[in-house]
C-alpha cells in the first residue's frame, strides 16, 4: 500500500504509505486498517469546526448552534458525497447494489458533500425555526479550510491527478509518465481563497455574501483544473465532465446573484445591508 511519488524538477522523492502506520505497526479497527485519507479528511473537518466555533459570534450564530447543526450536516454531506459519485458511475454497482454503501472502498465527490451539507444545515434550521442564512458564511469558509486539507487525501493516495506534462512541478507516480498534480492546484487554490474571504468576510456587505463570493471562487479554479484531470466523473454517455459543468453553472449563477444583490444595496443606499454582526 505504498506509492512512491516524486516531483522530479524540485528534487523531492516520496514513498507515501495508504495506512497510518506508526514504528512498523498498521493501525486499524475491528480488523480493517485506517488510512491516511480518512485521518486528513478528518483533521481538514476538526479545523473547519474549530475555525467556525472562533467567529460563530460574529455570523449570529452560537457554538450550540453549530455543533446541533453538524448532526444534521455531516451524515447528510457523507450521503450527498457517495450518492453524487454513484450517480455518475452506476455501471460499477448495478450488479451489486450492496456495494454502493461500500464508502471505505473510495469513491465520493466534494460537490456532493456541499450539496449533502447544506440540506441537512436546511432541516435543522427547518426544525429550529431560524434562518439557515447565518450558516452560509461561516460554512462557506469551513468547506474552503476542509477542501484544502483534504485533497492532501487524494495526494497519499495518488489519485486526482492530471495529464502528462514537462512544467518544473510535475509529478511522478510510481515510475509513470509526469502528470499535473491537480490535487496541489486546488489545495492551493481554497487556501488562497480561504484567506481572501476570511479578511473580506469582516466586512461583507450582507449574509450568505461569502457563500456567493465561496461558489464562484471554488467554481473558477475548478472549472480549469477539472479539464486538467483524467479522472472526472462525466455525464452518462457524453463528453461532458460534471463536476465543470456544475462548477461554470455555479459561476454564472453567483455573479448573476452578486450584481443584483449590490444594485438593490446601492439602490436602497445601504438600508439593505443585513449582516449578522452589523
Amino acid at each position: 500500500m505504498t506509492n512512491r511519488i516524486s516531483f522530479p524538477g524540485l528534487g523531492i522523492n516520496l514513498e507515501v504509505n495508504r495506512v497510518v502506520e506508526l514504528f512498523g505497526i498498521e493501525f486499524s479497527v475491528f480488523g480493517r486498517p485506517i488510512y491516511w485519507y480518512a485521518v486528513i479528511i478528518a483533521f481538514g473537518f476538526i479545523l473547519a469546526v474549530y475555525y467556525g466555533m472562533k467567529r460563530c459570534k460574529q455570523f449570529g450564530t452560537t457554538e450550540d448552534e453549530i455543533m446541533e447543526m453538524l448532526i444534521f450536516a455531516v451524515p447528510s454531506a457523507i450521503i450527498g458525497a457517495r450518492l453524487y459519485y454513484v450517480a455518475f458511475e452506476f455501471d460499477q454497482y448495478k450488479d451489486n447494489l450492496i456495494s454502493i454503501l461500500y464508502v471505505w472502498k473510495g469513491g465520493i465527490a466534494i460537490y456532493g458533500a456541499v450539496i449533502g451539507s447544506v440540506l441537512g444545515a436546511l432541516l435543522y434550521c427547518k426544525i429550529k425555526k431560524i434562518s439557515i442564512v447565518r450558516f452560509f458564511d461561516l460554512g462557506a469558509l469551513g468547506f474552503m479550510i476542509g477542501q484544502s486539507i483534504g485533497r492532501w487525501g487524494n495526494f497519499v493516495n495518488a489519485e486526482a491527478y492530471g495529464g502528462k506534462t514537462d512544467l518544473l512541478w510535475r509529478m511522478v507516480i510510481n515510475g509513470r509518465p509526469a502528470v499535473h498534480p491537480t490535487f496541489l492546484y486546488e489545495s492551493l487554490w481554497n487556501a488562497l481563497g480561504f484567506v481572501i474571504l476570511h479578511f473580506y468576510s469582516k466586512k461583507r456587505k450582507f449574509d450568505g455574501e461569502v457563500f456567493v463570493l465561496y461558489i464562484i471562487w471554488y467554481g473558477i479554479g475548478r472549472a480549469l483544473i477539472e479539464g486538467l484531470r483524467t479522472d472526472s466523473l462525466y455525464l452518462f454517455n457524453t463528453g461532458i465532465r460534471v463536476s465543470q459543468a456544475l462548477a461554470i453553472a455555479c459561476v454564472i449563477f453567483g455573479v448573476v446573484y452578486l450584481i443584483y444583490r449590490y444594485k438593490k444595496i446601492k439602490k436602497d443606499g445601504g438600508k439593505n445591508n443585513e449582516c449578522s454582526d452589523n
